[in-house]
């Protein structure tokens, strides 16, 4: 859900319980159901300070290049932006899955979030089991009906290794919904959906307390050598406490058994007070630097909305522990 702010640091998100029907007894005045439902408890999602990329364009670089320099600039500065956020969004639906409730009315207490061991062993290799994982999804897919979210947007998000495995091991299981067939299945579109849930790869997750793969130690996973310095970036600390975060995201050690995550469109808000927008420097500023400074810019939060419409996916005996638990702005 997504809401753009236009005046204040924050925005509140009501959350309303169930209500009951009863009987009416012919002459009694009708003021209410009697036990005061439905119960209705607030959500802040507070805006994050103002996030930026720039670069500096020399007129003489752009002079004596072959090549268009400002285009190509803009676009790996839109991409840093969006992958900050990509990156923040799925820890704030991972988080949202360790929450109980925020109604807590007396025998009006609303489902919390959930989260579902894949394999049964201590090692992460039971991440790329695709047999796990298809488990998995089944299992989520029967705890999201049975809290009652709805079935319409609900998706998956998993690291590639794992999306391929599917495709490699499933087989033609008639239960799993496909959209391409044969050897059309090495464009890595082979599987559509399980359980109902629509799958998408990213390497903006959290995994196993990096960002979208893990390599050697019990994962049976090996890294295919080089991978340059930002192909499974550790987790940054992204709690309150770190100049710029006004929400808590959470840290490394948060996510350390995390390896995916399943969610309805209900799982998580975002608050935009400025949306994606580039700005260039020009006049006086070009003359006296001899260059251009674009600049990437935007300011927005986000923070999980219904924990019940969040799945979190783990690996090994215990299951993360719940992080940012202080209703209304989750400190």
């Amino acid at each position: 859900m997504k809401r753009t702010l236009k005046n204040g640091k924050s925005m509140q998100f009501i959350y309303t319980g169930r209500t009951t029907a009863e009987y009416h007894t012919p002459g009694n005045s009708i003021l209410g159901n009697s036990d005061g439902a439905p119960p209705v408890a607030e959500k802040t999602v507070t805006i994050d300070d103002l996030l930026i990329s720039s670069a500096f364009v020399y007129e003489l670089d752009e002079t004596l290049a072959h090549y268009e320099l400002r285009g190509e600039i803009s676009r790996k500065i839109g991409y840093a932006l969006a992958e900050k956020y990509d990156k923040l969004a799925f820890r704030a639906i991972a988080k949202g899955a360790r929450q109980a409730s925020p109604v807590t009315k007396a025998n009006f207490v609303e489902p919390g979030g959930t989260q579902i061991r894949v394999g049964s062993t201590t090692n992460d290799s039971d991440a790329f089991n695709a047999g796990n994982l298809v488990n998995a999804f089944y299992d989520a897919a029967a705890a999201l009906d049975e809290k009652g979210v709805s079935s319409a947007g609900r998706v998956a998000v998993l690291n590639p290794r794992q999306y391929y495995a599917l495709i490699q091991d499933i087989g033609s299981n008639g239960l799993i919904n496909r959209d391409a067939q044969g050897t059309a299945l090495q464009s890595g579109n082979g599987i559509i959906e399980i359980a109902g849930i629509k799958i998408f790869k990213s390497m903006n997750i959290p995994f196993l307390s990096k960002h979208g793969v893990a390599y050697g130690g019990t994962t049976g996973e090996t890294s295919p050598s080089n991978l340059g310095s930002h192909v499974g970036t550790a987790i940054a600390d992204g709690r309150a406490s770190v100049t710029g975060i006004n929400n808590n995201y959470g840290n490394a050690t948060d996510f350390n058994k995390s390896c995916g995550l399943i969610f309805q469109k209900e799982a998580a808000a975002v608050v935009e007070a400025i949306g994606p927008q580039v700005q260039v420097t020009s006049g006086d500023i070009s003359v006296v630097y001899q260059g251009d400074v674009i600049l990437g810019r935007m300011a927005m939060g986000v923070d999980f909305l219904n924990p019940a419409a969040a799945v979190e996916l783990y690996v090994g005996a215990t299951a993360p522990s719940a992080f940012g638990t202080t209703y209304p702005a989750n400190a």
